[in-house]
């Protein structure tokens, strides 16, 4: 899979459910489904339904400080959004432009980055934000 398209969809599932919890998300509601219906007719009005139930678990999960819940719905939204993509790969500019008319910042702002490394047995993992110097001898 195309990475561009990875991190796109990782960030826009992100974006999306954050969304779910602001005073934009009709907004954002009405034109996702719009770009479902126009995409994918069939499935729109359960992606509406979908969209209505995130919502709600949003919600509920913010209120918990249920960070977990939070983390799966970002991963299934990223989900529907990369398969949406993958069938019409032309619709990734329109759902750009949804986001970023929605969410300003993150068309002014670079993505939040999410790090994870594993080392076992005498590995190391190095990770940097940017520029790394590593010397070693």
């Amino acid at each position: 899979m195309d990475p561009e398209l990875t991190s796109f969809t990782q960030t826009a599932g992100t974006t999306l459910v954050t969304l779910m919890a602001t005073e934009a998300w009709q907004h954002t509601r009405d034109g996702l489904t719009r770009l479902w219906q126009r995409l994918q007719p069939d499935r729109a009005h359960i992606v509406s339904d979908e969209l209505d139930a995130s919502r709600e678990e949003v919600l509920r999960a913010r209120s918990a400080a249920d960070q977990e819940t939070l983390s799966e719905l970002c991963l299934q939204w990223q989900g529907y959004l990369r398969r949406l993509l993958l069938a019409r790969p032309e619709a990734i500019e329109d759902l750009r432009s949804l986001l970023d008319d929605v969410d300003p910042e993150a068309a002014t702002h670079a993505a939040r980055i999410t790090q994870h490394g594993t080392a076992s047995g005498r590995a190391r993992v190095y990770q940097a934000g940017r520029d790394m110097h590593i010397n070693e001898r």
